[in-house]
């Protein structure tokens, strides 16, 4: 399954995909045991992990992965996007390669752009342009139509993805995710300085039983699936701080979900509520410059800075780093001047 990262989701909510009502005569029966009867081509792995991430709901309620189905139940399947067509247009789109040889390719990939086509972003993203410029691509089974991916991460995330060129690099790179061998690291301006300034969160992570379009933490860990995050402070400016987070499992919006949970939501992320005064005086001065920071950053404050990996044949650890965006490196320097004079 495709490391999902720092993954946007539809902003429009979910698409229903499949509904089924239980017979009249139906036994009690796990709901995934249930599914694997009815739905071809699909892992009892891939059920599981879709119930684990709210896709999956009974009678228009989550359930857990042990819920037996019952007699007239009407389950439901949705996804984050529509059914769509795996036909991907090539588009002539520049690409920031900062490492390629005949296997794997990694890009530095610009703020604002999608990762993959999908509902209201069909072109101008990074799978366009790989297929314009790189032919026969491999596809992971499961997610036709995005050639290459093998991780994702959000459209207003900057940073560093790999790719794989070859069957061999695709497997090799998804079995390294999975086993969460992958080194990842993402600096992320945040509201407040996190306390202590250095740790690790191990809280759980799902879709919000209220707003299925964001993340939430799940802390008795009753929903959600695992998500370790581990952070430290990197530069303290009074009312944010720059933070450097190391990724030790990859779940939809875990960093954005992560920080709000302990109090550090990131910086100017609307969907988390980022996006307002977290921190701070009253004093119409400095909401006005925070207002003009984030019209500098117009974006959650996030960049995957480090990536590194075994190359899959090769055997050799490959790191690299990356360039804070000017974008993010501006919206710094406007915060180190107002502490130092204010």
């Amino acid at each position: 399954m495709m490391q999902e990262d720092e993954l946007d989701d539809n902003e429009e909510g979910l698409f229903e995909h499949h509904r089924i009502v239980a017979d009249a005569g139906q036994s009690l029966l796990r709901i995934d045991k249930f599914l694997m009867d009815r739905l071809p081509n699909v892992t009892r792995s891939k059920i599981q992990n879709g119930i684990h991430d709210g896709f999956v709901t009974v009678n228009d309620k989550a359930i857990k992965p042990n819920y037996k189905v019952h007699p007239h139940d009407v389950i439901v399947i949705s996804l984050p996007e529509p059914p769509r067509d795996t036909d991907v247009k090539p588009e002539n789109i520049p690409l920031n390669i900062v490492f390629e040889d005949e296997h794997v390719l990694v890009v530095n990939k610009e703020p604002g752009m999608v990762v993959h086509p999908a509902y209201q972003n069909w072109s101008g993203t990074l799978v366009n342009a790989l297929t314009y410029h790189f032919q026969n691509l491999p596809e992971m089974k499961g997610n036709e139509g995005r050639p290459g991916l093998v991780h994702r991460i959000d459209k207003d995330t900057s940073g560093l993805l790999v790719i794989a060129k070859t069957e061999v690099a695709m497997t090799s790179l998804a079995k390294q995710f999975f086993d969460h061998s992958i080194e990842r690291t993402y600096n992320a301006i945040v509201w407040g300085i996190p306390d202590p300034p250095e740790g690790t969160i191990n809280v759980h992570v799902g879709r919000s039983l209220k707003d299925r379009r964001i993340t939430v933490a799940f802390p008795e860990g009753d929903f959600g699936r695992t998500a370790i995050t581990h952070y430290k402070v990197l530069r303290d400016l009074r009312y944010v701080s720059l933070i450097e987070c190391k990724l030790e499992t990859g779940r939809t919006h875990q960093i954005r979900a992560h920080m709000k949970f302990i109090g550090n939501t990131i910086f100017n992320d609307a969907t988390y509520g980022g996006n307002e005064v977290l921190k701070g005086t009253v004093f119409s001065k400095y909401k006005q410059f925070v207002d003009n920071c984030f019209k500098v950053i117009p974006r959650q404050a996030l960049h995957a800075k480090t990536l590194g990996f075994t190359h899959p044949t090769t055997q050799k650890f490959l790191q690299f780093d990356s360039e804070l965006p000017n974008d993010f490196k501006e919206v710094m320097e406007k915060w180190e001047n107002y502490v130092k004079y204010n």
